[in-house]
């Protein structure tokens, strides 16, 4: 049995959000999955070590528009598979499974647009298998890569370990980077930390401040590191803290505790699928209200975090 799964997001947080219905797809199926998916979701890496998907099919730039979609039916028909789940509303998608020859498509209705993304997709992967699953993501890691992170960065159990959670998809989503420096200087004057910076080449110069301050020894960039490598590294912590990235529904996804800034983005739709994730919104708004057009980076209150961080470390 060949099953292609559809997901065409961007980032790396929606791919982690999708990861336990695609898992409970492959255990109702008795195969693993193949995923359709952007690089920019960085799909090898989350699924390296999952035995729920065997394959990732890249959808880049050469296969949008009417010359990209005969470049990609062309690759899919090669895979002859017999059942596709698209999870998005797309005729585009919907035509090119028929126009590849799947027998049996599963699909979102229709023009399916604005949706709250993790309960579309519980919704539409439990009709299929009729029970209900847990909207909790997990990324399957095998243990000798924990292991090895855990030796070559020194996990030392006196020492609480923290990612910060410093970049962002734009400067709106962004809690003041001397937020960060503050809130690590204080949590440090009453605990051992160590702090992980997670953040990539674009955050260069703001892991650069950090580098550069009095917390600097107690840091750790992992902004030279591919998510494949940043995996275990997180898994080896205890908490992040940290903007709405897809570092944190990594973590998350890890099991570890997350304390999560929602500055301007949705906080419901990208946090009530965890347990794992403690929201905080800017004063005045809550976690329904809290959207793409908040602009709140200056009004989340600093204690608040600090209290929050402190509570979850004890």
């Amino acid at each position: 049995m060949k099953v292609l799964v559809i997901q065409q997001r961007y980032g790396i947080g929606d791919m982690v959000i999708f990861t336990p219905y695609f898992q409970a797809l492959s255990e109702k199926i008795g195969h693993p999955l193949t995923v359709l998916a952007k690089k920019s979701s960085r799909a090898s890496d989350l699924f390296e070590d999952d035995k729920h998907i065997n394959n990732i099919i890249d959808l880049n730039y050469e296969k949008d528009g009417i010359k990209g979609f005969l470049n990609l039916s062309k690759e899919i028909r090669k895979w002859n598979f017999d059942k596709v789940f698209i999870f998005n509303g797309s005729l585009r998608y919907f035509l090119l499974a028929k126009f590849c020859g799947i027998k049996e498509i599963h699909q979102y209705p229709l023009f399916t647009s604005k949706d709250v993304i993790f309960q579309t997709a519980k919704v539409f992967t439990e009709r299929y298998l009729n029970k209900v699953i847990s909207s909790q993501p997990k990324i399957n890691l095998n243990s000798s890569r924990i292991e090895e992170a855990m030796k070559n960065f020194n996990f030392n159990k006196n020492f609480k370990h923290v990612v910060l959670g410093v970049s962002a998809s734009g400067p709106t989503k962004r809690w003041a980077i001397n937020n960060y420096l503050e809130l690590a200087k204080k949590i440090s004057s009453k605990i051992n930390c160590k702090f992980y910076i997670a953040g990539g080449p674009d955050d260069e110069n703001i892991i650069r401040k950090i580098s550069e301050s009095e917390i600097k020894n107690d840091c750790i960039s992992l902004s030279k590191l591919s998510i494949k490598e940043i995996l275990p590294i997180i898994k080896n912590c205890d908490l992040y803290v940290g903007n709405d990235t897809g570092f944190l529904h990594i973590s998350s996804a890890l099991g570890i505790k997350c304390i999560a800034l929602f500055i301007d983005s949705p906080a419901f739709s990208y946090s009530a699928y965890s347990n794992n994730i403690k929201v905080i919104v800017p004063e005045g708004e809550t976690i329904h209200s809290t959207s793409h057009d908040t602009l709140g980076r200056d009004k989340i209150s600093f204690d608040k975090v600090l209290f929050e961080t402190k509570k979850a470390l004890i």
